[in-house]
């Protein structure tokens, strides 16, 4: 026998994998190495960063952290950086992301 769906009883799913929690991170960026992509700025999830109206040695506008306090460390300005003039620190040095 079906069960019905009964508005009055509310479940909430639960997640199969629980949420990992990423310590704080500070994110340096090398300025000379940058040929604004802009990758960094468009895709980071929290918008730690933004770009610079000033130009660097090659002629481009680099990016610059705008809201330190946000970066959860997620790396993801690192991995899309196509010249690798951006990396991110653990603020906390107790966590460290597995991989």
């Amino acid at each position: 026998m079906k069960q019905s769906y009964s508005p009055n009883k509310t479940r909430l799913r639960e997640p199969v994998v629980p949420r990992q929690k990423f310590p704080p991170g500070k994110v340096f960026i090398l300025v000379e190495r940058c040929k604004g992509c802009q990758f960094c700025v468009e895709f980071c999830p929290k918008q730690v960063l933004t770009l610079s109206p000033r130009f660097n040695a090659k002629g481009y506008h680099y990016p610059v952290v705008e809201n330190p306090d946000l970066c959860v460390n997620c790396q993801l300005c690192y991995y899309l950086c196509p010249e690798l003039a951006i990396y991110v620190v653990s603020n906390n040095n107790n966590h460290t992301i597995q991989k």
